[in-house]
């Protein structure tokens, strides 16, 4: 399983609605509205990596509004439960 973050910048006047088309793309698993210098991150899950490409050039940043994205492909993921020992450590 490939997991990418997917930052995106978009059009002022589409901020309300691209939200939700964001995340209909297929592969993409949430979609948040965010402060700072993107307005949006995006969620990949996909099954091969080889679909990466394709979810993001395709179709996000070919949805009306997107005026640019970058993408950062996940090494290791964690669940809160692995998090959670992380930080306690110690304790």
């Amino acid at each position: 399983m490939t997991h990418a973050i997917v930052l995106i910048e978009a059009e002022r006047a589409t901020m309300q609605t691209l939200g939700g088309q964001i995340a209909d793309v297929e592969g993409v698993s949430e979609c948040y509205s965010v402060t700072g210098p993107w307005d949006f991150v995006a969620i990949v899950r996909i099954h091969s990596h080889d679909r990466l490409a394709s979810v993001v050039q395709n179709g996000i940043a070919q949805l009306p509004g997107v005026t640019r994205t970058q993408t950062m492909v996940a090494f290791e993921a964690f669940s809160q439960h692995d998090l959670e020992a992380m930080f306690a450590v110690g304790e």
